[in-house]
């Protein structure tokens, strides 16, 4: 059985309960979003954002409760970032690698069960990856959203060149992404978008212009589609001097002709019909997408994140596949374009991220781009949002489980933890920098490849570091022979940071020492330069 699709806003008479209309200048009516102050949504809780593991936040979500879900997970391709957020040029590491394909399936695959739970039947879901894993997540997303319910593989044309394809390699330049759309049910949601005619299009198609207004047409023929056999319905009379069937009635060619959409350019000639430009709705959109660039590092909603996504992305599938006030659900919001696309283009949303510094970077950006606050009482009538299950607090980590709490201020920097709890040789975490060294170090057991340099991590759970501690990290990095390695504590005795700066003097070798609370603030760009 076919799929079908409910109508855009522009093509129903139909109006959410939760919308109002009014005419614009034009008369035409116009649907816009209620502003009443409440609760935005019967159902869920929306504009929040959930600090935590997706797989335990969509539990708490009921069932068909969501509209609209992106996601753009981590993909399996074992790289890791070291990036800065925002103005305060917070350095951050994010690693999105999996042990393998199968690993990193068997992670998506609860996840992408749940998100299909909480869809509505009239809802749609957008899965981003790449290359590394795309033909395993495919067959994944059939297994759960069922194959009938596929409707495109959009591909998006990140970039026109890769560095990946240089001289030497044996393969073509990566220069895409995969975005797999998924219907909810037969009757999902869906909107056509019409980009603009290239030039050479415009030049070759339209090349008449209205010397009196400026408008470009081409001149179509007015005859009836067929024949002119009577049994096709097509009206046959005389006009202009011409008897043929045509394409409209006689009533409707008279009173085109007199607005001079008619032409005629000699007597006896035939019929044409202008048609203007600047009224046709333009080149429908298709599975690629190739108008829609990547986001440069100096371009104005760039925050450094490398896997950061154009907002006139998500705009576009909002646009696509969403009306105003519809629920937008990305549960790997990372620094929050979709949520900022949604606030945008007034849907209502709710983001997920299990990192809290994203959580943090993305209500920021709320606040700064959308100018919505941060405000659980403003939340509760409507005009605000609000972050969830933000964990981390001066005095909770002074009492969580120490191995807890060394993967806390491992990834608060940016940083892998350690994945065993004794036998870690002093170190408690690494940061790997993208800056390749010059000369290699030999690389440990249990180092990823391609990364040759890394700091060392040492984490304690102490009110007060004394010089004991740092005299056992100064052997680690002695022992590792790096060059820089950062320690976390609440706090550091004077002996602790006197020992410190001796063995900068004596090694030329750096000990960054951070508090917790500087980490908490956000205050640690400076030092992890």
């Amino acid at each position: 059985m076919a799929k079908k699709a409910i109508a855009s806003p522009e093509e129903t008479s139909s109006v959410s309960p939760k919308s109002e209309t009014s005419p614009d200048k034009s008369g035409t009516r116009i649907t816009r979003p209620s502003e009443k102050p409440g609760k935005p949504s019967a159902l869920v809780d929306t504009r929040v954002v959930y600090c935590g593991d997706n797989l335990e936040s969509l539990a708490k979500l009921p069932d068909a409760c969501v509209d609209l879900i992106y996601i753009d997970p981590p993909f399996n391709s074992n790289r890791n970032y070291e990036v800065f957020w925002g103005e305060t040029k917070e350095k951050r590491a994010f690693a999105d690698r999996h042990e393998s394909t199968k690993a990193y399936i068997d992670y998506m695959r609860p996840r992408c069960r749940e998100l299909a739970r909480v869809l509505k039947k009239t809802g749609s879901f957008y899965y981003h990856c790449d290359w590394h894993a795309s033909h395993y997540v495919k067959v994944m997303l059939d297994q759960i959203f069922g194959e009938n319910n596929f409707i495109n593989e959009i591909i998006w044309k990140r970039q026109s060149s890769h560095n990946d394809a240089k001289q030497g390699s044996k393969h073509l330049g990566r220069v895409h992404d995969t975005i797999f759309l998924y219907g909810g049910g037969e009757e999902y949601k869906f909107k056509h978008l019409y980009l603009p005619y290239d030039e050479e299009y415009t030049e070759k198609f339209y090349r008449h212009v209205e010397p009196d207004t400026g408008r470009r047409y081409s001149l179509g023929d007015l005859g009836a589609p067929g024949n002119d056999a009577p049994e096709k319905g097509n009206p046959i009379y005389e006009f202009l001097g011409i008897k043929r069937s045509w394409r409209f009635s006689k009533e409707r060619m008279e009173e085109l002709y007199k607005q001079g959409r008619i032409v005629q350019s000699k007597a006896g000639s035939t019929p044409r019909q202008k048609r203007y430009l600047d009224e046709m709705p333009g080149v429908p959109l298709g599975s690629v997408w190739d108008d829609i660039g990547p986001i440069q590092g100096s371009a104005i909603e760039s925050l450094g994140y490398p896997t950061q996504k154009p907002l006139k992305l998500l705009e576009r599938i909002l646009e696509i596949s969403s009306e105003p006030n519809d629920i937008v659900l990305d549960a790997f919001c990372g620094c929050g374009t979709a949520l900022v696309a949604a606030q945008k283009l007034k849907r209502q949303w709710i983001g997920i991220d299990i990192s809290p510094t994203a959580c943090r970077v993305m209500a920021k950006r709320l606040r700064d781009v959308c100018g919505i606050p941060e405000s659980d009482p403003l939340w509760k009538t409507g005009r605000g949002f609000v972050v969830r299950d933000l964990p981390w607090t001066s005095e909770k980590l002074r009492v969580i489980p120490p191995f807890e709490f060394e993967n806390w201020a491992v990834i608060a920097l940016g940083g892998i933890p350690n994945k065993v709890q004794v036998g870690d040789m002093g170190i408690d975490g690494r940061i790997f920098p993208v800056s390749a060294s010059a000369a290699p170090r030999k690389r440990g057991e249990g180092e990823l490849a391609l990364q040759e340099r890394w700091y060392p991590i040492q984490v304690k759970q102490k009110d007060k570091v004394g010089r004991p501690d740092i005299d056992a990290f100064e052997a680690v990095m002695m022992r590792e022979d790096c060059e820089k390695g950062f320690f976390v504590s609440f706090d550091y005795s004077g002996d602790a940071l006197s020992e410190i700066q001796a063995f900068f003097k004596r090694s030329h070798k750096v000990i960054v020492p951070l508090t917790v609370q500087e980490i908490l603030d956000e205050q640690v760009a400076m030092k992890l330069v």
